[in-house]
């Protein structure tokens, strides 16, 4: 198995954040731009259901909740109060910010105060400018409010987690409420998405795995990996017609996304088997064995939710994202891991309950395109755009077809991977023509049926 995250204990976003020189910080603050010329920055970020597909409705939650109660607190405690003219307010939050100004000037703020590391500051900062720069490429009239709506939530869920670091077990349920972190990712991701120029490939074939949920069986989608809003993009073409399946998709995640204090709050919203990747699990050595055994957990997890059966499972055989390619500079799917599809073929086959696999392709890497290359240290820089999208699914192939056909059962195992990997690459070819070629609907093909139901 490729795609990993880690053990609980194990694997959190570092939330301590030490006292910063006076120097650093008045440096931190010019870069911020409060109290003088804003530096602007070039747009790179991280990163995901209502019927507007703008969602611009503002998201409440328990923070800003007791804040409002703490506003309307008895007239003894606010005359008390006022016989004390020396009594300072209480610092400013990221939920009472009304301007860009505002943000930025909590955040400087809780660097000065000690409670905000100035690396995480500077993404904080950065993210900023990203999000909002790829919004207002939008051309959304209200993209503004937009923008201050969901940085505001964005930026107190950051700040938040730092304080206190939320901690991923090896299986992890979405987090719906006190605050809904599902539906915040949906939020936040949905003005990036180009919906006039994105298309759902196949949409009969997502009914048909529905139904198959329905009745109890198990369905893997074999899939390529392009960003880390991909759980965002699958869900927001999926939630008009599928919303069951947007919602209940579980995703087989790399610790990279569960360890960035900017990514955690958006994966908190997600039902994720938390993974090790191979590409990364040689990166410390001392840490090689706890990955092992942080890997052989979330096995056992994905093992008994198989034998519970109506589950769904999205993993990336590749390991990890699709990147360009270096000489041409064309984007295609990473080819598979034939032992990884192998290991999940398995686990499928011996569950006790009937089991799907379906080739399932994704265009979104114009939204949060990864490093060129893969990197070893939490924190990369990323670019942000506002782009059409693209999902396609394919029908399901049957590996025992393949097997009573070939005598050689290695050759039928890696025949297996090749032809998953195959049909993603047909499909992906159909969405590139969509999205990238301009032609739209008419880029179907005779296996590919592009529909845009949201529209």
């Amino acid at each position: 198995m490729m795609l990993s995250i880690p053990s609980t204990a194990k694997l959190h976003a570092c939330s301590t954040t030490p006292r910063v020189s006076s120097s650093r910080i008045s440096y931190f603050v010019k870069s911020l731009g409060c109290g003088g010329a804003r530096t602007r920055t070039r747009s790179s970020s991280r990163l995901f259901c209502a019927s507007n597909p703008w969602g611009t409705a503002e998201m409440l939650d328990d923070r800003k909740s007791s804040l409002n109660a703490a506003a309307a607190t008895p007239e003894v405690a606010s005359s008390s109060a006022s016989d004390h003219h020396d009594v300072s307010p209480p610092p400013p939050s990221f939920l009472d910010a009304r301007t860009e100004q505002d943000l930025l000037l909590v955040i400087q703020k809780e660097v000065e105060a000690g409670r905000l590391a100035i690396n995480i500051a500077q993404g904080m900062t950065e993210l900023y400018h990203n999000y909002r720069d790829a919004v207002l490429r939008s051309g959304h009239p209200k993209a503004v409010e937009i923008v201050m709506s969901n940085m505001s939530v964005a930026l107190d869920r950051i700040f938040s987690d730092v304080q206190d670091p939320f901690q991923f077990s090896p299986y992890h349920n979405a987090i719906r409420e006190p605050f809904d972190y599902y539906t915040f990712g949906q939020k936040y991701i949905r003005p990036l998405v180009d919906f006039r120029n994105s298309f759902l490939g196949n949409n009969s074939i997502v009914n048909e795995i529905e139904k198959k949920l329905e009745q109890g069986e198990n369905v893997i989608l074999m899939s390529n990996h392009q960003t880390e809003a991909d759980p965002a993009v699958i869900a927001l073409l999926l939630e008009s017609t599928n919303s069951f399946i947007a919602e209940n998709l579980i995703y087989v995640a790399g610790d990279r996304v569960i360890t960035d204090p900017l990514c955690k709050p958006f994966s908190m919203g997600r039902n994720l088997l938390c993974v090790y990747s191979k590409k990364h699990m040689g990166d410390d050595p001392k840490l090689i064995d706890m990955k092992r055994r942080a890997n052989t957990k979330s096995l056992k997890e994905m093992v008994l939710l198989l034998r519970e059966g109506a589950k769904i499972i999205w993993i990336a055989p590749s390991g990890g994202r699709d990147r360009p390619d270096p000489v041409t500079k064309e984007w295609h799917p990473a080819p598979f891991d034939s032992s990884s599809v192998e290991n999940m073929r398995r686990l499928v086959d011996h569950a006790g309950i009937p089991g799907h696999i379906y080739p399932l392709a994704l265009m979104c890497h114009e939204l949060m395109p990864p490093p060129l290359e893969v990197e070893k240290e939490i924190g990369e820089r990323r670019e942000i755009s506002f782009h059409g999208v693209g999902v396609s699914v394919a029908p399901s192939i049957d590996y025992h077809k393949i097997y009573s056909a070939m005598v050689d059962p290695d050759e039928a195992k890696s025949m297996y991977s090749e032809l998953l990997y195959s049909s993603i690459c047909q499909q992906y070819d159909v969405l590139k023509s969509a999205i990238y070629g301009k032609q739209g609907l008419k880029a179907s093909s005779p296996t590919v049926l592009l529909t845009q139901p949201w529209l």
